[in-house]
C-alpha cells in the first residue's frame, strides 16, 4: 500500500494552499469555504501531468476536488490527525524536509565543491571500529586500543588485525572495498581522502564509534557504465534446465554471431530488463550489491565487449558493455551535489554559520548568569550521572531569549542531562564541560527558533509542508477505509468475485516446448525432427555439437500474449511452422491447448482486490456527500469556466 501513498502524493505535490483573501468562495463544506484561487491553481497545475482527458473537464475535475476535500475532513474527524503514528512520520518528514530549506549558501558551496573533488577519486579502504554504546570504553581507553591495533594493521596487514582483534560485536574489522563521496558518513569519508595510500590513520570518531582506517589505494574514478545482460537464475521453474549449462549455451550461440539484445529477448530471467535487450539503467563504483558483477562489467574496454558466463548470488550472466562515461563536470553535477549535500551529515557543519547570519536577523538576549547557577548543580554529580539541584531551582529563569521565545533552565538541564553519558568517568572539568555544552545549547535553541518558526518565515516551506501533512493523513484514511477493507474482508471480496466472474478470465493458453535458433535453415530441422517424434535430448546431440549451440529448447503453459509467443501463432496442437520473431526463429511444439476459462479466486486476488477498492471507494465517496453538506456556488462557477475557456 505504500505504493498508493506515493500516488496520492505525487498528486498533492501539484497542490499550491497560499491564496489571497479576496478570492471568491466557490464551494463550501460544512460552513468551510474553499477559494477560487486553491482550486484553479490546483486545475492549472495538473493540466499537464493528467493524462485521463475527462479530467481536464473542470465540472470532472471538480467532483475530484470535492472529493479530496471530503477525504480530509473525514480523517480529521476520526481523530487520525491526533494519532500517535501519524504525528512521529509527520514529524520525521519535517525535520528531514527542514534541512534542504535551511543552508549557508557559501558554506554549502565549500562543501559541494569538496564532495566533487572527491568524487574523482575511487578510495580502497579497510577499517578497524570500537563501537560506541552503552558498555564501550572512553574515548581515551578506545584511542589507545586503536594505537595498538594501528601498529599490527600497518605491519602485519589486514588478515592478521581481522584475526587478532574482530570479535564480531564491538570490535569489527572490515574489508570496505572501493568507495567514493556519499558512500560513507562524512567523518569517515574525509579521513579517508585525507589518508596516503599505504598509510593507516591516527584514532578518530563518528557517530558509530572509534575508527582507524587504512587506505590501500586512491585511483581515478571509473565513471558511470551503462550494461546489458543476460541472466539465468539459480532457481528454475523447469527442472529440465540447468542454470550453469543454460548459460554456457546462450554464451556459445554468442560467439556463433548470433544477436545480444534477441537472445536476451528469449532466454534472460531478468524479466525487467529483457524487455528492453538487457539493459541495465547506469550505474558507477559502489552502487550494485553485486562486487563481482561490477568489476566484470568495469574491467570491458571497449562498447560492444561482453564478459564469459560468471556467477553471483543471483544467477548466472553475461554482460556486454553498452557505453562509458566519465564523471560529468562540475557545472553539470552541482545541482544534484547540492541537494545530496544539504541531506549528507555535511549538513552538520554549516550550523555554526548559520548561527552566525541568524543572530544577525533576530533579537537574542542571553544570561549573564547561566554559567554560574549551574556551576555547582554540577559539580561532584554530573561526572557520576547526578545533579545537585537546589531547593528552590528556578527551572523556568531564561538562559536565551530569540525575539519572544525563551529557552529555560529546565530545557539546559535536559540538554544537559542528553550529553551526560558521553562525559562519564571522562577526565576532565565542569569548567571545560559548561563552556563546551552553553555555546551548543546557544546555537540549538537559535536553530530551533528558526525551524520553528520556518514556516512563517518560508512560505514555500510551509506550502510543502502542507501537502505532506494532507497526503499523510490521506494516506492514513485510505489504509484504514479501503485498503485494509477489501483485503480483509473475504466474504465481500468473494461475492464481488462472484457478481464480476466474466471480468477475470485466462486467455487462450498453451503447453509448448519452444525450439529455438539462429537461422531458418536450422529451424527447419529441428521443425522436421521434431515430426519425427525425436526429442529433446536428441535433436540437441544432434545439432549441439563442441562449441555449436545450434538449438535452445524453453518449456512451459503460456497466454497467448506472453512476449515469448508471437502474435500471429496458430494454435494447433503438434509441431508449428518456423516463426521469425525477437531476432531469433522458432519452432512450438504444443502439446495442450487451454481455452480461455475463468481464474480462480486466488489466481486473480490481485485485480479483484483492487477492482473491489475501487467499488468501495466510490460507494465510500457517496457517503462522505451524505455526511458532510457540499454547497457549489454555481455563479462563481459559471465564472469560472468562462475565465478558463478565454
Amino acid at each position: 500500500m505504500r505504493i498508493q501513498f506515493y500516488k496520492i502524493l505525487v498528486l498533492l505535490l501539484c497542490f499550491n494552499l497560499s491564496f489571497s483573501q479576496k478570492d471568491k468562495t466557490l464551494l463550501t463544506i460544512e460552513d468551510e469555504g474553499v477559494l477560487t484561487s486553491e482550486f484553479l491553481k490546483l486545475y492549472n497545475k495538473n493540466l499537464d501531468l493528467v493524462k485521463d482527458e475527462s479530467q481536464k473537464d473542470l465540472d470532472n475535475y471538480l467532483e475530484l476536488f470535492i472529493n479530496y476535500k471530503l477525504k480530509l475532513k473525514e480523517a480529521v474527524s476520526l481523530g487520525l490527525d491526533e494519532d500517535a503514528n501519524y504525528k512521529r512520520e509527520f514529524e520525521n518528514y519535517k525535520k528531514q524536509l527542514i534541512k534542504n530549506y535551511i543552508s549557508d549558501n557559501k558554506v554549502t558551496d565549500a562543501m559541494v565543491e569538496e564532495a566533487y573533488d572527491r568524487m574523482l577519486y575511487d578510495v580502497k579502504a579497510s577499517h578497524i571500529l570500537i563501537l560506541d554504546d552503552s558498555e564501550a570504553q572512553d574515548s581515551l581507553v578506545a584511542y589507545n586500543k586503536l594505537l595498538d591495533y594501528r601498529k599490527v594493521l600497518k605491519d602485519e596487514g589486514f588478515e592478521a588485525a581481522k584475526t587478532k582483534f574482530h570479535n564480531q560485536k564491538n570490535i569489527l574489522v572490515e574489508d570496505l572495498g572501493y568507495f567514493s563521496a556519499f558512500k560513507m558518513v562524512y567523518d569517515f569519508e574525509s579521513k579517508a581522502y585525507e589518508t596516503s595510500p599505504g598509510d593507516v590513520s591516527m584514532p578518530f570518531k563518528t557517530q558509530f564509534g572509534y575508527h582507524i582506517v587504512k587506505v590501500d589505494e586512491k585511483r581515478p574514478s571509473r565513471g558511470t557504465v551503462t550494461a546489458a545482460h543476460i541472466m539465468v537464475s539459480l532457481k528454475q521453474s523447469d527442472s529440465t534446465i540447468s542454470p550453469k549449462e543454460r548459460i554456457k549455451e546462450i554464451y556459445k550461440k554468442l560467439q556463433q554471431g548470433e544477436d545480444f539484445g534477441a537472445l536476451a529477448k528469449q532466454f534472460s530471467d531478468d524479466k525487467s530488463s529483457a524487455r528492453s535487450e538487457g539493459k541495465l539503467r547506469p550505474f558507477k563504483s559502489g552502487q550494485l550489491s553485486s562486487v563481482t558483477f561490477e568489476d566484470a562489467a568495469f574491467a570491458l574496454e571497449n562498447e560492444g565487449d561482453i564478459t564469459q558466463p560468471l556467477k553471483t548470488e543471483y544467477g548466472w550472466h553475461i554482460i556486454k558493455l553498452l557505453k562509458r562515461e566519465p564523471i560529468k563536470s562540475f557545472v553539470e553535477i552541482k545541482p544534484t551535489l547540492e541537494a545530496r549535500v544539504k541531506r549528507d551529515s555535511r549538513s552538520k557543519l554549516m550550523n555554526s554559520s548559520m548561527v552566525k547570519e541568524l543572530s544577525q536577523r533576530y533579537t537574542i538576549v542571553k544570561n549573564p548568569d547561566t554559567r554560574a547557577y549551574f556551576t555547582p548543580i554540577l559539580k561532584d554529580a554530573y561526572f557520576s550521572g547526578k545533579f545537585n539541584l537546589p531547593e528552590n531551582y528556578q527551572d523556568n529563569t531564561a538562559v536565551i531569549t530569540v525575539n519572544d521565545s525563551v529557552y529555560t533552565n529546565n530545557e539546559f538541564l535536559m540538554y544537559l542531562k542528553s550529553k551526560q553519558r558521553q562525559y562519564m568517568r571522562k577526565q576532565t572539568t565542569v569548567k571545560k564541560v559548561l563552556d563546551t555544552e552553553l555555546q551548543a545549547f546557544y546555537e540549538q535553541s537559535i536553530l530551533n527558533f528558526r525551524e520553528e518558526n520556518l514556516e512563517n518565515e518560508n512560505q514555500d516551506f510551509a506550502d510543502v509542508l502542507k501537502e505532506y501533512k494532507d497526503g499523510l493523513l490521506l494516506f492514513a484514511l485510505m489504509e484504514k477505509q479501503i485498503w485494509n477493507t477489501a483485503s480483509k474482508d473475504t466474504t465481500g471480496l468473494k461475492a464481488y468475485y462472484e457478481a464480476n466472474i466474466s471480468k477475470y478470465q485466462w486467455e487462450d493458453r498453451i503447453n509448448t516446448t519452444i525450439a529455438s535458433a539462429a537461422s531458418k535453415d536450422v529451424a527447419e530441422k529441428i521443425r522436421v525432427m521434431l515430426v519425427e517424434g525425436k526429442n529433446e535430448e536428441e535433436i540437441k546431440t544432434i545439432l549441439n555439437s563442441g562449441k555449436t549451440q545450434n538449438v535452445m529448447f524453453t518449456s512451459g503453459i503460456f497466454e497467448k500474449s506472453n512476449q515469448k509467443l508471437p502474435k500471429d501463432l496458430k494454435l494447433n496442437l503438434g509441431t508449428s511452422g518456423v516463426y521469425k520473431y525477437n531476432g531469433g526463429f522458432h519452432v512450438f511444439n504444443i502439446s495442450e491447448i487451454l481455452p480461455s476459462a475463468n481464474k480462480t479466486l486466488k489466481e486473480a486476488r490481485g485485480n479483484v482486490v483492487n477492482d473491489y477498492q475501487n467499488k468501495i471507494e466510490k460507494d465510500w465517496h457517496q457517503t462522505l456527500r451524505n455526511k458532510f453538506k457540499v454547497e457549489v456556488d454555481q455563479k462563481v462557477l459559471k465564472q469560472l469556466k468562462s475565465k478558463i475557456s478565454k
